[in-house]
């Protein structure tokens, strides 16, 4: 698994599915298992705890990863926070649970095993190279330490060592796999006869006293639920009209401020070396390097020395090439002896921890200031500070927006004369929540509070994803109520017909079936009811037609025996009209060699099916003997868009 999403670590999502690289865990590891005092504790999973702060962040950085990966299929009004939540949930108690019985079973990640799966993570190379500062570099941008983020990975290489250990030893013998195969191609000839329900309805008589007891019976499915309107005011940072553009001087100070970070580019080299690893015997190590750099002098190609002698995999297919160095992306003695040389110079033999280096430098990329003139610059500029602008007026309105939903609670008028925006209003909503705004889980609690339910009052702003903010306020309020029987008769008395239509479309189909004893043909069975069939022929297990229903239940009949009846069912299709099935004759295709690809797909298939069975019920198992207890948690904080 963890090789799979290395594989998918390129292009723009990086910066998102970075906190994948790891299983799901990784975004928190294991000191955030631990809680203090002010932070509630929303689950305990064997000795470990899970905090409301640990659920609140999972929940958060995975809507952003959603949103991110599906992109403009994103749909907010469809999303459902609580089962989002919930699973978010689920996965940091299993994954917890998986931690500890790791961790007790002695399974361990070793710092070569890091390193190694470090260096393969295209997210932190340069040229296809590891580079120390873009993994500090993109790691901070993540809110990650080296240090924080290593120790969860060795977490993380650790339950993967152990999901491997499960799921790598499950096996199909070939025996289940042949007569897998065989199922999964048999074809049955089936006969049906179809029982439309419509022309059953209006024979079917409801009485009074049928309604009624019907209403009685199921009383608590009349149930009408507490449902509302909100008024609402709407803040949205991206919909702030757009600052003018400032004057130079303004424009300049920005340049000034960020002049070192955004629009200098610091001098780099572009290198190629040779790496000689110490192994056993250090100073033999240094004898071959010498003798190297003594081969190089004599005016031997570094490139075909690096091939053929260099002990760095990675580069010595490139003739020893490195590609474009900065200061900070390799080691400081490394990094000491290639600034301190001159284009196409040869070093002297450079000692770092992982053995004898021989450096040519092969260009050089002077340091470089992008000038405040430049037209990038210019419009770079421009972007910055209109961006801080906007931040900066939507931090405004959003205070005025608070103070006023709090100093005029009886309406929204203060407060959409306020921001610019209209009064607008939801439809009736549940406590389910609808489209729009009450797609939000934290609307719809805002909305349901006693200061806005009962006292009538504005509630405070409420965060939305896409930097949006929302103050709602009862417009209209319908408590929940049992619904008369005058409001339902209709529908009770259609259910009532429907019913007595199945009821009398199920016995003809139950004359038939027993009419067709041993010997007598469907023909004769037919032909004595006066029907005709609907359907004949041969379906696969994967047929569409005539009805999947049809199929499935044809598929869960014994074969046909010439000391019994033909065997028969009846089945509900999709739209509440019944089936008669009959199975006239199974055939099974013989079994294929034990070569055939198709049938080596299914084995592959059997054991994926074995394994993920077997895992599912290791990690039950777990739960088990792990004492699970989740608490009531509060909802997860807003969703807040990443700056």
């Amino acid at each position: 698994m963890l090789q799979s999403i290395r594989d998918r670590l390129t292009g723009p999502l990086v910066w998102v599915v970075i906190g994948l690289i790891c299983v799901p865990f990784a975004f928190w590891g294991i000191e955030s298992f631990r809680t203090d005092g002010g932070d509630p504790v929303v689950a305990t999973v064997g000795d470990e705890e899970i905090t409301q702060s640990q659920l609140d962040q999972g929940y958060q950085q995975r809507y952003q990863q959603l949103q991110a990966l599906l992109g403009e299929n994103f749909r907010a009004d469809l999303f459902d926070a609580t089962r989002f939540r919930q699973t978010v949930l689920d996965d940091l108690v299993q994954e917890s649970l998986l931690r500890q019985h790791a961790r007790d079973a002695g399974f361990r990640a070793d710092d070569q095993l890091l390193i190694a799966y470090l260096s393969t993570i295209p997210a932190f190379q340069d040229q296809g190279q590891f580079s120390p500062a873009l993994y500090r570099e993109r790691l901070q941008m993540q809110g990650f330490t080296p240090e924080r983020f290593e120790r969860q990975l060795r977490e993380s290489l650790v339950i993967d060592q152990l999901r491997e250990a499960l799921v790598d030893t499950s096996f199909a013998t070939p025996a289940e796999t042949e007569r897998a195969f065989q199922l999964a191609r048999q074809q049955r000839a089936i006969r049906t006869v179809d029982f439309a329900l419509a022309p059953l309805l209006d024979a079917v008589a409801v009485t009074d006293a049928q309604i009624q007891a019907r209403y009685d019976e199921q009383i608590e499915r009349y149930q009408a639920p507490e449902r509302i309107r909100l008024a609402y005011v709407e803040l949205d940072a991206s919909r702030l009209p757009q600052a003018e553009a400032p004057a130079a001087d303004v424009l300049k100070v920005i340049y000034d401020a960020e002049k070192d970070s955004r629009f200098s580019a610091p001098e780099e080299r572009k290198a190629r070396h040779i790496l000689i690893n110490f192994g056993a015997d250090k100073d033999a190590a240094r004898a071959r390097i010498e003798a190297l750099a003594e081969r190089l002098r004599k005016g031997e190609s570094f490139e075909t020395l690096a091939a053929a002698q260099s002990d760095d995999s990675g580069s010595k297919t490139q003739g020893g090439d490195l590609g474009w160095i900065k200061r900070g992306m390799m080691v400081e003695r490394f990094e000491e002896a290639l600034f301190q040389l001159d284009n196409g110079q040869l070093s002297e033999p450079v000692e770092t921890e992982f053995g004898w280096h021989l450096i040519r430098v092969d260009e050089i990329r002077p340091a470089a200031v992008r000038p405040f003139e430049e037209a990038g610059v210019q419009t770079e500029l421009l972007t910055l500070f209109r961006a801080r602008d906007n931040e900066r007026r939507f931090q405004e309105l959003s205070e005025t927006m608070e103070q006023l939903a709090f100093e005029s609670p009886t309406g929204l008028e203060a407060v959409a004369e306020a921001v610019g925006q209209p009064v607008q209003t939801t439809d009736w909503v549940t406590r389910a929540g609808g489209a729009g705004i009450t797609a939000s889980r934290e609307v719809m609690e805002a909305a349901f509070a006693p200061e806005v339910l009962e006292d009538g009052e504005n509630s405070k702003p409420v965060a939305l994803e896409g930097g949006r903010l929302v103050v709602v306020r009862k417009a209209e309020y319908e408590a929940a109520r049992t619904r008369p029987l005058s409001e339902v008769r209709e529908a009770i008395v259609a259910e009532l017909k429907r019913e007595g239509a199945q009821l009398a479309a199920r016995e003809q189909a139950a004359a038939l079936t027993a009419a067709l004893q041993p010997g007598v043909s469907v023909d004769a069975v037919l032909q004595g009811a006066g029907r005709s069939e609907s359907y004949r022929g041969i379906v696969s297990r994967s047929a569409v037609e005539p009805d999947p229903a049809v199929v499935g239940a044809a598929f869960t009949l014994a074969p046909p025996s010439a000391s019994a009846a033909l065997p028969a069912t009846v089945v509900t299709r999709a739209n509440g009209d019944l089936s008669w099935v009959v199975v006239e004759q199974v055939t099974t295709p013989p079994a294929p060699a034990s070569s055939d690809a198709e049938l080596q797909r299914l084995a592959q298939q059997r054991r994926d099916s074995l394994a993920g069975a077997e895992f599912a019920a290791f990690r039950e198992q777990l739960e088990r003997e792990r004492p699970t207890e989740i608490r009531a948690a509060t909802p997860a904080a807003p969703v807040t868009p990443e700056s």
